[in-house]
């Protein structure tokens, strides 16, 4: 009886261990799958977010469709723009006026490429059910709007 014990605790930890690598083996299975049948769609968040019909999608592929070149070349421009005030920073120990000039003329582009955002963005919500467009265009407008307001709140509630 004696050599039962430890041989039956044995059989239990092997039942066990066998039980976990069968439950770990399915779950890396179904992650497997689910990751292969994503969508590499770039819209698809938006389905799944906003609960959106395949007919929703069908209105708003378009408008996304149109935006993205203009996207495209607005980062284009504000990157290069970023580059060309990076290269009057160099070496600089006081902000000339060129630099000035330079602060302005990406921030003029930063806003503009926020109003073409909010247009488009306006656009997609109207195309939507008007409970999802609601949610989804005070979304994108916190996001759009609100990047910086995390660094403001900091420096005047410290």
């Amino acid at each position: 009886m004696r050599n039962l014990r430890p041989l039956g605790l044995l059989l239990l930890a092997l039942l066990v261990g066998g039980a976990m690598s069968v439950a770990c083996y399915w779950m890396a299975s179904r992650t497997r799958v689910a990751t292969a049948l994503r969508s590499t769609d770039d819209l698809s968040w938006l389905c799944r977010e906003f609960h959106l019909t395949d007919a929703d999608l069908a209105r708003i592929r378009p408008l996304h469709a149109g935006y993205l070149p203009k996207c495209e070349e607005m980062c284009a421009r504000i990157a290069a723009k970023d580059r060309e005030l990076t290269e009057s920073l160099k070496g600089a120990t006081n902000i000339t006026p060129a630099v000035e000039r330079k602060l302005g003329e990406v921030a003029a582009l930063r806003a503009e490429c926020q109003a073409q955002m909010l247009r488009h963005f306006q656009d997609v919500s109207r195309t939507m059910p008007d409970e999802q467009g609601a949610r989804y265009l005070a979304e994108m407008q916190r996001l759009t709007l609100g990047l910086h307001l995390p660094f403001e709140d900091k420096m005047t509630h410290p």
